[in-house]
């Protein structure tokens, strides 16, 4: 089994700052690209940022600038640093992985639960 836990979503005032965490645990060989989506209400689920195991970055247009990716490949974790929030930044944030778990040659995507992040104005 994998799993990814997320944290660190809450409510902010816009231009506020907010640091997304995510977690993945089981039984993992190895984690290629981690990233974050987000799904506002009566929106569909959008890319938010992307980076491979090479740290490779990729972000939605909308948050060029404002967000930052990282990940810590020891501990299987990978984080969303967002800078100057906009309340059209409101959503559920959910992280994911491409993992190939051991046993297994190819990777599959695994979500995380989703954690809420509310900016208000």
């Amino acid at each position: 089994q994998v799993q990814l836990v997320e944290s660190g979503g809450g409510l902010v005032q816009a231009g506020g700052s907010l640091r997304l965490s995510c977690a993945a645990s089981g039984s993992i060989f190895s984690i290629k690209t981690m990233g974050w989506h987000r799904q506002a209400p009566g929106k569909q689920r959008e890319l938010v940022a992307t980076i491979t195991s090479d740290d490779i970055t990729n972000y939605a247009d909308s948050v060029k600038g404002r967000f930052t990716i990282s990940r810590d490949n020891p501990k299987n974790s990978v984080y969303l640093q967002m800078n100057n929030l906009k309340p059209g930044d409101t959503a559920v944030y959910y992280c994911y992985g491409d993992i190939s778990r051991f046993g297994r040659s190819s990777p599959s995507r695994y979500w995380g639960q989703g954690t809420q992040v509310t900016v208000s104005s």
